[in-house]
């Protein structure tokens, strides 16, 4: 018979001492009862409500989802609250855990569904938590705390580490991945950030680390780093050397370092041992965290008795046995603590910085406008913007005190930054009678930004043209004629191993009586598209005189998405989350 167990301590009485924890354990643990109190269990609480040491009446089961470098860890914490029988509410814990990518989870939730399947998510980073609770039509989730957290950095294997200096030489980001980069013999794998956690969070450091206000060239690192990109964490893992002698090194399509969590490169060192290890390099400037969060799915649907055991086994993870498993299996429990062991064996060494994560966490935006340039840079993008020029366009946004073409001309200015030489970008501008009896005007053609024309390039003329854009007096919204006109030129254009897009940005409803209805527009759009050669329309209604039902109608008949912004400075981030989003959709 195992022992029982209730409550830790620190939890279940008020005069307990409760051992230092970081402020993320706290704040964890204060969140999960207060979701507890939520399901409507305040009036039974006391110190034994989340365990009893009486046996067990009954179990209670739960499907856990994890990120497939926790879900290990989780099982032996499940199989120990099996053994001992650690009871929630006299429910002994049957606990089922489940390893899937957390890309994969993230998109099943955004779809509205996943419910039924499992009860709680323990994804690697709150970026997916982020991107399901964006979206309104997801399934309910609610965090409640992170049980752990594993720094970013860079591993390489022991002879390129000795040529890097490792462990006494120390770098930034941008000047590791770009001396990484640069070597001619070293070669520098990452997972897909677009998939991976761990490659968005360092492309997202490493492009404010190398970019200093110049979004050309975090581009073109990002370019570089895309050539030898995996579909995933576990498949990067794949690439490196099986063993030091040098012989699978000059395999071109091994890599001698990787950018990778500490708790990868502590399951590899562990696995592989001296023969195949690599060595860790913590950059001086910080170290992006993943910070592993626990949430309950769909809540509202969970019993009392489900919301309280995960509860419960959230709370073993952070008791001493379960800061153990944690910290056996290369994790890290506390955000402020560095258990010398997981350092060690993960190949870091002082007098490299592992201790040093960073300071501040990306905003969502910085996340998404790196996942856009990711986007644009790894499948080059074709793209016609196609910009309101109607005299409503001259009115001020009372936020800025600029005209709302001003403020539009700024944001996309800003976007056409974020693209590389190899996109083809062009301009078309609209309003009633623009160009004899169309509705718009070219202003300048869709061509690679990097070509020459004249003595200047195709992004000099984009820029000069977008700078030159001005309302017309007297002209109003000539929607469906222009939208139609613009993306019969872009699917007759279409490129192949391209992301070919059309995007429209209007501050009102169609104006012109005598274009196409609504109705004739969508059916003529969808017998345009072909899901062999897709075109996504990207609609962006600016401001409050607009009708968000009508651009989503129209780009949805292409497969794209419609959008609406009461501030014209938000249009880039719009457009990078359409890219995203569309990109998502394609693969």
């Amino acid at each position: 018979m195992g022992r029982h167990s209730s409550m830790p301590d620190e939890y279940g009485t008020a005069d307990a001492a409760p051992r230092p924890r970081s402020r993320g354990r706290t704040v964890a643990i204060a969140t999960a009862l207060v979701l507890v109190v939520g399901a409507g269990t305040a009036a039974f609480f006391r110190p034994d409500l989340l365990g009893l040491g009486d046996g067990c009446e009954d179990e209670v089961h739960l499907d856990v989802v994890a990120s497939p470098d926790m879900a290990p860890a989780l099982r032996e914490t499940a199989e120990h609250a099996r053994r001992e029988q650690i009871t929630s509410d006299g429910n002994c814990l049957d606990i089922a855990v489940t390893a899937r990518d957390a890309y994969k989870v993230a998109d099943t939730l955004r779809a509205g569904k996943g419910a039924s399947d499992y009860q709680v998510w323990v994804p690697d980073s709150d970026v997916w938590v982020q991107r399901v609770t964006a979206d309104t039509g997801a399934t309910q989730i609610t965090p409640a705390g992170n049980v752990a957290s594993s720094p970013i950095g860079v591993g390489m294997v022991p002879s390129a580490a000795k040529s890097f200096g490792w462990p006494r030489k120390t770098y930034t980001w941008a000047q590791l991945t770009g001396a990484a980069l640069q070597s001619d013999k070293l070669r520098l794998g990452a997972a897909d950030p677009a998939r991976s956690a761990s490659g968005l969070l360092a492309l997202t450091k490493l492009a404010a680390a190398s970019g200093k206000g110049d979004d050309t060239q975090a581009a073109s690192m990002a370019k570089a780093l895309s050539e030898r990109t995996s579909d995933s964490d576990t498949q990067l893992m794949d690439t490196v050397p099986r063993d030091n002698s040098g012989t699978e090194q000059g395999n071109p399509r091994r890599n001698s370092a990787l950018i990778l969590s500490e708790q990868a490169a502590y399951a590899h060192n562990k696995e592989a041992g001296s023969a195949g290890s690599v060595d860790l390099f913590y950059p001086k400037d910080g170290s992006p965290a993943l910070d592993y969060p626990f949430s309950l799915v769909g809540e509202d649907t969970l019993s009392t008795d489900e919301s309280r055991a995960a509860v419960r086994f959230m709370t073993l993870l952070g008791d001493d046995e379960g800061r153990r498993i944690l910290e056996k299996h290369g994790f890290r429990t506390d955000g402020d603590r560095s258990p010398a062991t997981v350092v060690s064996r993960a190949g870091g060494r002082a007098p490299q910085p592992y201790a040093r994560v960073a300071a501040k966490a990306p905003t969502e935006q910085q996340l998404e406008e790196t996942l856009g340039m990711w986007t644009i840079t790894v499948q080059s993008a074709r793209i016609t913007t196609v910009v309101d020029a109607s005299a409503s366009m001259g009115n001020i946004v009372p936020s800025r005190g600029e005209s709302r073409m001003e403020v539009t001309k700024a944001s996309m200015l800003a976007a056409l930054s974020t693209f590389t030489p190899e996109d083809e970008i062009g301009l078309w501008e609209f309003a009633t009678f623009l160009d004899g009896n169309r509705d718009y005007k070219k202003l300048v053609p869709t061509q690679r930004l990097g070509d020459h024309v004249g003595s200047s390039t195709q992004r000099d003329r984009l820029s000069a043209a977008f700078t030159g854009l001005q309302p017309v007096p007297g002209g109003a919204t000539g929607l469906y004629d222009t939208t139609l006109a613009a993306y019969k030129e872009a699917t007759s254009t279409y490129k192949k191993g391209m992301f070919n897009a059309v995007v429209v940005v209007t501050d009102g409803v169609n104006q012109d009586d005598g274009s196409i209805s609504r109705e004739s527009l969508v059916k003529k759009l969808e017998a345009l598209t072909d899901p062999s050669r897709p075109v996504p329309l990207i609609a962006i209604a600016v401001g409050p005189d607009t009708d968000k039902r009508e651009v989503e109608q129209i780009a949805e008949a292409t497969g794209g998405s419609g959008h609406q912004v009461s501030d014209p400075a938000d249009i880039q981030q719009v457009i990078l989350k359409a890219i995203i989003d569309a990109g998502a959709k394609s693969d």
